[in-house]
């Protein structure tokens, strides 16, 4: 009798040990998918929030270039921006360029792309904005080259 008690809790130990395999088994694929999907909520949050700066952006050098005045000494060219912190923040660039007549683009005239052979009397000036947003790969720190989104907008003034 005592030989087939032992070869039970042998069994009993034998079939706890495979339980405790699978289930570690399982706990590590679970861990690994969720920091699959950690990583690329992560990479999704940072672009999507690029290209809501790059649209803010420019809105706000539409807005700017109306407000400036161009007959003056100052031209708009570049509006630069930071936002977050400069080692995982975005660093945002704009530049500007005119399409348009002389009377129009003003003292502008040596950044203006095209001249007045394609504006008419009712868009006088046009105006091309190029919005760069930086920003750096956070779970790549070995990669030297930061992501860059560009929206490229051709806006009536």
């Amino acid at each position: 009798m005592n030989f087939f008690k032992l070869k039970r809790e042998a069994f009993s130990m034998f079939t706890a040990i495979i339980v405790i395999v699978l289930m570690s088994s399982v706990s590590v694929l679970v861990m690994s998918v969720s920091g699959k999907i950690v990583k690329e909520t992560t990479a999704q949050y940072r672009q999507e929030q690029a290209v809501l700066l790059a649209n803010s952006y420019t809105e706000y050098a539409v807005m700017a270039v109306t407000a400036n005045d161009r007959n003056g000494s100052n031209c708009l060219r570049t509006i630069s921006g930071m936002v977050g912190e400069s080692d995982i923040g975005y660093t945002i660039d704009v530049e500007i360029a005119y399409i348009g007549t002389t009377s129009e683009v003003g003292d502008c005239e040596n950044i203006r792309i095209l001249s007045e052979d394609v504006t008419n009397t009712n868009t006088p000036l046009t105006i091309i904005v190029d919005a760069y947003v930086k920003y750096k790969d956070l779970e790549n720190t070995s990669s030297v080259l930061d992501i860059v989104y560009h929206r490229r907008t051709v806006q009536k003034i």
